[in-house]
């Protein structure tokens, strides 16, 4: 016979024909698999001898080691401050290479070669013996295995080749062995049921057994079979993918040792595997920014990840071309039952074997599918949240009015107007990345999955219906445009959800960055409504999104009773057929199938859309206006004749944008104007003015806001030291309001810097850091909190100023460093600190109020008026313009004036109290702890996670929080009914299908869809039809005619209609206590927090607050409820189906029980493993989120010291921790995955072996249903298991809610027996009495028996060194601190007896912090809505804000649009997130404004006046000795307070003096007096107090 004539049938009764088992599948197919290996390689070496040519004809470019610093045309500016390239981290990085080589890697090569030599024997040994084998076809397959041969040696020759040039063509050989393997099982199943003879079958077993051994090697070694470099980084262990067989990568197994480690032991961090190198987020980032981009972000996304993309949906597509099967299988099994004489019984075990192969191939291809679903995601997260951070360094510091991101549509490419606000800014990272990035590990089922199964379907419906299947695939194809309306209105109310939750998150973070005046002003009621407010719109759009939630399950529960009743209407009634138990559950069965890919379809669109809508906020904060620091900043060398720091060509700047900018003076944001100056390189230079005249504007210009020449155009790690100063040409930044990294003093003082011992000393020294470091209990190792929250508002400006001086930078700019410090402080930092020898040959522009002190040393002076210069020039001249003021002290100081700016040495006494060298310090802000034991304690406070399951006491939290015991029992009625409903339809087609049938026989077919493994089965959503058993006792004989059609079509209509309506009920009912449960748990987690003690804010970083109120918050939201609902119906479908088989089969129990043994096993494994991953990876998200906050509060510092690579480095490092735990998370899930799966393709191959090994004793009704309930049943405990997990993980975040649920407690806001009178306090009067207190019990005492005694109206200031407890005095007179002993009482009551809020609402605090809420000047100054215009002005006029009330028909702005109006005419006038468009002077005068607002009884300011000049200060505190109020004032300013009416001096928590400024002053060697002495300005100080006397004395006479 001819080759390849192959006559059909081509399946004959039991197996295919000689023709297709020799010619095909022996011959033809193993030569084209060799044939495309042999062209693949020449393809190969042809393109590398190709490329290798033309690499001879050209000339090699330098490089400069910058692999990884890719950025794209646009991006040029920042390409070198934002690059990838390797820096110094803030963390030592320990990085080494291991090179790991395969265990006997060289014998299994050699196995190889001997095995596929013994085939080629084989072949040969046929050809020669057998005489029918005697022929060309016979040989060709030598050909094949010889060419395999060649293969084999090229490999075995260069296995010990390091650099693997030829690793490829193991991929060859792996091919050539599997194509051989699977082509010759076929062969020989022939040989062994109709073997031609025992040479034959000897031949052909003996080479299968070898072909079998040689796919054993293949799937057994790691792929490739060669060395993998594997990068070990701070001692974490590589991943063991790379080194993973193929077997393990099919089956996961090689996730074993994560989930064998994570049973045994709580998971820490440290266990989890670093992730492969290609997944960290580096390189990620470095490949993204290679692909070239599009106009629109999610086109550049599709095209960067399309490789995985599409290698995703090729295996989605060949998992859902096998998901029918077992349909198939199940269909012919049954026949095979019916009529056993018409099949062979070897086929019959054939399908039986083949219901495992397909159901592992469907496990196989699924589990690939999904697991590189995660690989795209935690990519595309890390592409997302790098790009967001890298564009947050780069945009601008400032440009007026907030935007809401999503609700402008714009197509064009131009920056937006505005900014988006911090909130917005960390949701984009948080919530956008993880939409996102999720749609993604399930976008196959949308572009590959739903279409294959769809097309498969329709076929087989229509084999089965014939052209009635029509009617049901109309309506289907007739509900997606139903289903897509529902998607896109899920769409439109997603973002309207994203929407509100910014604002939520926006107003919460902002009340929490603010929560210390909130509670000194006791607010907490009325912002908690604030809040409320957002939180409601939220829950109102949520309301909107469960009832279309619901609406649209109804549609999945209800089209397919519709699709069912068409269709057999159709079949019944209009073809007239007779629709028997094999057509009915046949078609059934498939019509469920079907619906789960519709049902997909509808949801992944949906998806899709929530993800477009992230997408489109993610690219327009991508949009916006950047800073214009890289162009604008120039070196000396871009223009010989510029200077090297300043600015000149009448140079203007704003705060607006570049179109505001273009109008010069006539938009609202404040602008420097007409600017040249030249700073004097490597001298003291002075920055004077009034409160608000543009002096940190100046430095913030400086800084690259507007062109000026400044050495900062380069990041600091490229610039090379100069060898004679050791100083870089970069610039050094000291902000008014300090900046620090949550992290300790010493890393924030050397900021990544070289330590230098002795350096680093020294500035400590100059800083006057010494004796606080003494004070703390871990000295310089002490955590300085978020945002330096655990340390004083001096401390922080010393530890800032600190990192300056000792940065390596050549240029300092110093805002306003001196005002946090005391007089005496301040002199010793100006001393030794500013011109001391650590200044030496550096440039310092100081912008300062303590002109006294500063000016006399200064080489060039520039005093600004209103963002213009008044005067510039040396000291002399400007101090004889008069601009300074008529100082006399300055006058004086002048004269004396040093000729030698740098002292010669440090004295050696420097950092200790002279007069005080050998007291032991004892005192300290915040108390220090009794013994050593702390000092063994971690230095840092870590967030801890909780180990075991999760408590049930967090499962009745969230239940009690849905409903009371009534709703509970309608929930589970109504799930009771929901299910016999589900039941019911199906019994009522089994009725229906009875009536036809015949008494002779009775065929019921059943056809099954086994969708173990796959999300989104039937079971999940609670939709699959359950059919009841058929005993032969209920068949019933009828004629067709007979049956009435429209009866039983009318009783399944109105079964279907009282299902669905159930189903929608179960849902409305479920989602409403969802509702409840956010509402109710909302408001308890933002009302324990608000009225959390201080303290507690003291230790717990925001972004891990925030994380509660972000992630957490929307599982509970979103994902809790959904989730158990789909859980609880397939533990109620396991239930039902147990019950239904033990009614049928009670011999399966047996293999039930068995099968339930090995998923319970499965399941504890995974759960253990993945309980703790979740919470790793909860806890991982934290830093994240405070990292980003951090970095958006210190841009302008960052940015100024040239350190942006450096914060990019750790932004992906942190992005890689909370990749990790996640990864390794969903690793764990698809070893579940797959092993379930295989499981259940166990329990369908025994069910079938147990059917073929009965028949005869059972009938095709019983076998069908049987089979049927097994498998559904393997289904629902897989969804019990799957989502028992993915609740558990839920539930981990109402854990997490209801840990800050638990919070300490303040003391109570009311107490209604014991409430003061309305009119308290009505004199002033305070006492304390042996007061002590300490900040926690295992604290020392930071107040000790303070006793003094403040007389209404008395003015009285509170002296004392840093730690003295001035601030803990403040706190105790609020109740942050209780009382140890004694007691403080007002006007005869004692505070301790009354509630917080009718303590707090009745006295007066101003911060020493500044604290302004997002909105106007008149909803800072009256959030309430309390006081009338004038009521306003007249307290801005008594700050010095504005000096005139404005008349109300006069315009706002002046007549001259070129100079600045002044905003606080202007009670509407924007101020920016905490008030950062405003100087640090104005924000402390605008909080003073409002507490004199208040008119209170009782005023504390605690350094209120710090960041104001002296000359407003001094009006200001007349104003106050004007007022009739009780006033406590802390200053580090002596001149403040030494008019007071007495003076408390503080040392150690121990009042160590108290009278009038001049009694003190008569003490010599006194407390008060040797600080008036060290400050330099005693003269002055005597000469006010001694005023401040007489005027007392004279009044007193009079």
């Amino acid at each position: 016979m001819a080759f390849l004539h192959c006559e059909p049938p081509l399946w004959r009764r039991d197996d295919f024909t000689p023709c297709v088992n020799k010619d095909l599948l022996q011959v033809l197919l193993p030569t084209v698999v060799a044939s495309l290996s042999a062209a693949a390689i020449v393809y190969q070496i042809v393109r590398r001898v190709v490329s290798s040519r033309r690499e001879r004809g050209y000339q090699q470019l330098p490089t400069y080691n910058n692999a990884l610093d890719v950025d794209t045309d646009d991006d040029d500016e920042f390409a070198e401050h934002l690059g990838l390239r390797h820096t110094i981290s803030r963390t030592t990085v320990d990085h080494h290479i291991e090179l790991d080589k395969p265990r006997a890697g060289r014998i299994a090569v050699i196995v190889e070669m001997l095995c596929v030599m013994g085939i080629i024997a084989l072949q040969i040994a046929r050809f020669t013996s057998i005489p029918e084998e005697k022929n060309w076809t016979t040989l060709v397959p030598v050909g094949v295995w010889a060419y395999t041969l060649a293969l084999v040696v090229l490999r075995l020759i260069f296995s010990s080749d390091e650099k693997n040039k030829f690793s490829e063509l193991w991929d060859h050989t792996a091919w050539i062995y599997l194509f051989n393997f699977l082509l010759l099982v076929v062969p020989f199943r022939s040989v062994l049921i109709h073997p031609a003879s025992q040479l034959s079958l000897a031949l052909v077993a003996a080479q299968f057994s070898l072909v079998c051994i040689l796919c054993i090697i293949t799937i057994s070694v790691r792929k490739g079979n060669s060395i993998v470099v594997q990068e070990i980084v701070n001692g974490l262990e590589p991943s063991r993918e790379p080194i993973a067989s193929l077997f393990s990568l099919a089956s996961f197994s090689w996730v074993d040792e994560i989930v064998w480690k994570g049973y045994w032991k709580p998971f820490t961090m440290e266990d989890i595997w670093n992730l492969r190198n290609d997944d960290q987020a580096a390189n990620v980032l470095a490949s993204f920014r290679q692909t070239k981009k599009t106009a629109y972000l999610g086109w550049t996304l599709i095209k960067h990840f399309k490789r995985a993309l599409i290698i995703q949906a090729l295996w989605a597509a060949f998992s859902a071309l096998f998901i029918f099967a077992p349909t198939l299988l199940l269909r012919v099994i049954l026949e095979y039952i019916e009529s056993p004489e018409g099949t062979p019984r070897n086929v019959a075990w054939l399908f039986v074997a083949l219901l495992l192969v397909t159901n592992t191939i469907v496990a196989i291809g699924s589990g690939q599918a999904l697991f590189i679903g995660r690989r795209i995601c935690i990519r595309l997260r890390a592409v997302i949240i790098g790009e967001v951070y890298a564009k947050a360094l780069r945009r601008k510091a400032a440009a007026g009015m907030e935007v809401d991101l999503g609700e402008t549509k714009s197509d064009s490419n131009e920056p937006a107007e505005g900014q988006a606000n911090a909130g917005a800014i960390i949701n984009l990272m948080a919530v956008d990345s993880f939409k996102v990035s999720e749609v993604c590990a399930y976008l196959h089922y949308l572009i590959a999955a739903v279409p294959v199964q769809v097309v498969v379907a329709v076929i087989l419906l229509y084999q089965i219906l014939g052209w009635s299947s029509i009617a049901g695939i109309s309506i289907m194809v007739l509900l997606i445009p139903v289903n897509y309306t529902i998607s896109n209105k899920f769409s439109q109310i997603q973002k309207a959800i994203m929407a509100t939750t910014d604002k939520r998150i926006h107003a919460t973070n902002e009340v929490l960055q603010n929560i210390r005046i909130i509670k000194f002003f006791a607010w907490e009621e009325r912002f908690g409504h604030m809040v409320g407010e957002c939180r409601a719109a939220e829950l109102k759009q949520l309301r909107k999104r469960y009832i279309l939630w619901a609406i649209a399950a109804t549609s999945w529960y209800g089209s397919p009773m519709l699709i069912t009743f068409l269709s057999f209407l159709s079949y019944t009634v209009i073809e007239g057929k007779e629709l028997n138990a094999s057509v009915a559950f046949t078609a059934l069965s498939l019509f469920n199938v079907l619906r789960v890919p519709l049902d997909q379809l509808a949801d992944m669109v949906t998806n899709v859309l929530q993800a477009k809508v992230s997408v489109d906020r993610v690219e327009e904060f991508l949009r916006e206006e950047e800073t214009e620091k890289y162009h604008q900043l120039k070196d000396k060398d871009d223009d010989p004749e510029g200077p090297l720091i300043g600015f000149k060509d009448d140079a203007t700047f704003t705060w607006g944008s570049r179109q505001q900018a273009l109008t010069k003076g006539t938009s609202g944001a404040f602008q420097l104007q007409d600017l040249n100056i030249e700073f004097v390189p490597g001298q003291l230079n002075v920055v004077a003015g009034a409160t608000g005249s543009g002096k940190s504007s100046l430095l913030m210009a400086l800084l690259g806001e507007m062109t000026v020449y400044l050495p900062g155009k380069h990041s600091r790690e490229d610039l090379t030291p100069d060898p004679e100063t050791g100083l870089i040409q970069s610039v050094a930044y000291c902000a008014q309001q300090p900046w620090l990294v949550n992290d300790t003093i010493k890393q924030n003082i050397l900021f990544a810097s070289p330590y230098n011992e002795e350096r680093y000393k020294a500035v400590l020294v100059a800083c006057c850091l010494e004796r606080d470091l003494e004070i703390l209990d871990h000295g310089d190792e002490t955590q300085v909190g978020e945002k330096g929250i655990s340390l004083s508002g001096g401390q922080k400006q010393r530890i800032s100023l600190a990192r300056a001086i000792y940065s390596p930078a050549a240029h300092l700019l110093l805002d306003d460093c001196l005002s946090a410090v005391d007089s005496h402080t301040a002199k010793w930092i100006y001393d030794y600190g500013i011109t001391g020898p650590l200044m030496e040959h550096r440039t310092c522009v100081l912008v300062t109020h303590n002109v006294t002190l500063c000016v006399p040393l200064a080489t060039h002076v520039v005093v600004l008026d209103n963002g213009r210069v008044l005067t510039q020039g040396d000291p002399e001249t400007v101090v004889k313009s008069g601009a300074l003021g008529d100082d006399e002290y300055l006058q004086a100081s002048m004269r004396s004036r040093p000729q030698s700016r740098i002292p010669s040495r440090v004295p050696s006494f420097v950092g200790s109290d002279r007069s005080r060298e050998n007291d032991q310090t004892d005192g300290n802000a915040n108390g220090t702890t009794k013994g050593d034991e702390l000092k063994q304690k971690a230095v840092s406070n870590e967030e801890t996670k909780s180990e075991g399951s999760v408590d049930y006491k967090v499962y009745v939290l969230y239940l009690a929080s849905m409903g009371p015991w009534w709703y509970w029992v309608i929930v589970v009625t109504v799930f009771l009914l929901q299910q016999v409903g589900a039941v019911a339809t199906s019994v009522w087609i089994r009725e229906w299908a009875t009536k036809y049938s015949t008494s002779e026989t009775s065929h019921t077919v059943i056809s099954v869809s086994q969708m173990s493994g796959y999300s989104g089965s039937c079971f999940a959503s609670g939709t699959c039809a359950l059919a009841l058993p058929v005993s032969k006792a209920e068949i019933l004989v009828a004629n067709s005619s007979s049956v009435d059609v429209w009866y039983y079509l009318g009783i399944y209509a109105l079964l279907g209609a009282v299902y669905v309506f159930l189903s929608f009920v179960r849902e409305m009912i479920v989602f409403s206590g969802s509702i409840r449960a956010s509402k109710q748990i909302h408001e308890q987690l933002l009302h324990n927090i608000m009225r959390a003690k201080t303290r507690f804010f003291d230790s717990t970083p925001l972004g891990r607050i925030m994380n509660r109120f972000s992630k957490d918050l929307e599982a509970v939201d979103q994902e809790v409820a959904p989730v158990a609902l789909g859980m609880i119906h397939s533990l109620g479908s396991v239930v039902a189906i147990v019950i239904l088989i033990s009614v049928i089969t009670p011999g399966f129990l047996l293999a039930g029980v068995l099968i339930t043994a090995l998923y319970c096993l499965i399941g504890a494994f995974y759960l253990r493993a993945s309980r703790d991953l979740k919470r790793i990876e909860s806890i991982m998200r934290s830093p994240l989120y405070q990292h980003f906050g951090e970095t958006l509060s210190g841009i302008s510092t960052i940015r100024a010291y040239g350190d942006e690579r450096r914060f990019v480095r750790d932004n992906l490092q942190m992005i890689d921790n909370h990749n990790r735990p996640f990864f390794y998370l969903w690793a764990c899930n698809r070893w579940l995955g797959f092993r379930v799966d295989i499981a259940g393709a166990l329990v369908a191959f025994f069910a079938g072996a147990f059917v073929v090994l009965s028949v005869g004793k059972i009938d095709a009704g019983l076998a069908g249903l049987s089979l049927t309930y097994a498998i559904t049943f393997t289904d629902n405990v897989l969804w019990v298991v799957r989502l028992y997990a993915v609740n558990e993980q839920n539930m981990n975040s109402v854990e997490r809610v209801r840990e800050y649920l638990e919070v300490e407690q303040e003391a109570p806001e009311i107490i209604e027996n014991n409430r003061p009178p309305t009119s308290w306090p009505d004199q002033g009067r305070v006492i304390f009495k042996d007061y002590s207190t300490r900040y926690r019990p295992d604290l020392d005492l930071v107040l000790k028996h303070v006793t003094f005694d403040v007389q209404p109206g008395e003015k009285v200031g509170i002296v004392g060194r840093t730690g003295a407890g001035k601030s803990s005095l403040t706190l105790a007179l609020f109740r942050s601190l209780e009382a140890e002993t004694g007691y403080i009482e007002i006007d005869g009551i004692d505070i301790s007896t009354i509630g917080l809020r009718d303590l707090r609402q009745s006295i007066t605090m101003v911060p020493q912090d500044p604290t302004l809420f997002s909105g106007t000047i008149r909803s800072n100054l009256d959030p309430f809505g309390v006081h009338t215009d004038s009521e306003i002005f007249a307290a801005l006029k008594r700050v010095q804000l504005i000096n005139e009330e404005p008349d109300v028909a006069a315009p706002v702005a002046g007549d001259d649009a070129t100079v600045n109006k002044n905003i606080f005419l202007d009670l509407s006038s924007p101020v920016a997130e905490s008030g950062n468009n405003l100087s640090q002077g104005q924000r402390q005068l605008v909080c003073l404004a409002r507490a004199l607002l208040r008119s209170p009884k009782v005023l504390i300011m605690d350094e209120a006046t710090a960041a104001i000049d002296y000359k407003t200060d001094a009006k200001i505190q007349e104003t106050i000795r004007q007022l009739q109020s009780t006033t406590i004032t802390i200053a580090h300013r002596l001149g403040t307070v030494v008019e007071n009416d007495r003076i408390v001096v503080l040392d150690h928590g121990m009042v160590k003096e108290f009278g009038t400024p001049w009694e003190l002053l008569q003490k010599e060697g006194g407390f008060f007096w040797d600080m008036c002495e060290t400050s330099g300005e005693m003269e002055v100080l005597r000469l006010k107090a001694r005023k401040k006397h007489e005027a007392k004395m004279q009044y007193a006479r009079r």
